[in-house]
């Protein structure tokens, strides 16, 4: 974090301090969604041109009569600020160290109405793991080479009719990647163009028949986070289960 953003955030502590001594309004959930949004965008940090990492863990801290209502929401409440995350991240094509995990905390010091969020990533150094997105799924890339075809003895398997038995073969170091044609027959496109070996950067997308393969690098932790706390995992919701927020709240988010 900068200078001018430690300054901004003292003033603006200070000015809804006051805002909410003056008129006692409760912290509301749009508001937590849209403190969320804003901490991801400054806490994100840019590792390449094709890597924006951005916070996973964060802790909401609120007044104890803020928190004893928002808590009273139930699970529901944090399930909805993790979609909040998650469908932020999405829309700026940040990459997280792991799952989003949002807490509600209480903070004796706060007055009503006045809302602080603390944002961290899991501690320790960052390692990228290559993988191969096929239709929504992630195949991870192991160091050596890896087949891709409709054969049953491919490592990643595709049920295209356009796909040779062993159309493809992806050749990862654990820096660089190649691509290669097996010499199939109907070929392998990258923006439309048949080819029999290139290399691959991150988001390359590779057309095989009607199927695209998108070579990506996801972050992975490389060490445990030293920090305490609840670890909060989104729980998905029951069918015919009532939301208990108001989904008002969260429209445009």
């Amino acid at each position: 974090m900068g200078i001018l953003d430690s300054v901004e955030r003292g003033l603006e502590r200070a000015v809804n301090g006051a805002f909410a001594r003056t008129f006692r309004s409760g912290v509301q959930p749009v508001e937590i969604a849209s403190g969320l949004k804003r901490e991801l965008d400054i806490g994100s940090v840019i590792v390449d041109r094709d890597r924006v990492l951005a916070p996973n863990r964060f802790v909401i801290r609120v007044s104890a009569t803020d928190g004893k209502r928002l808590l009273g929401m139930g699970p529901s409440l944090e399930r909805e600020l993790i979609g909040v995350v998650n469908k932020h991240v999405g829309r700026q094509g940040y990459q997280l160290l792991g799952e989003a995990d949002v807490e509600l905390r209480i903070d004796e010091a706060l007055h009503t109405g006045v809302l602080e969020i603390d944002a961290s990533q899991v501690e320790g150094g960052v390692a990228w793991s290559a993988v191969i997105e096929v239709d929504g799924a992630q195949h991870p890339l192991r160091r050596g080479t890896t087949t891709v075809g409709r054969g049953s003895d491919a490592d990643i398997r595709l049920t295209d009719t356009a796909a040779s038995r062993q159309h493809l073969q992806l050749i990862w170091d654990g820096t660089a990647g190649i691509a290669r044609d097996l010499g199939s027959t109907n070929g392998s496109k990258i923006d439309g163009q048949r080819f029999r070996e290139a290399a691959l950067a991150p988001g390359t997308v590779i057309t095989i028949g009607q199927t695209a393969l998108r070579f990506q690098l996801v972050p992975t932790r490389s060490a445990r986070s030293g920090g305490g706390g609840r670890r909060t995992v989104a729980a998905p919701a029951t069918p015919g289960e009532r939301p208990g927020i108001d989904q008002d709240f969260w429209k445009g988010m």
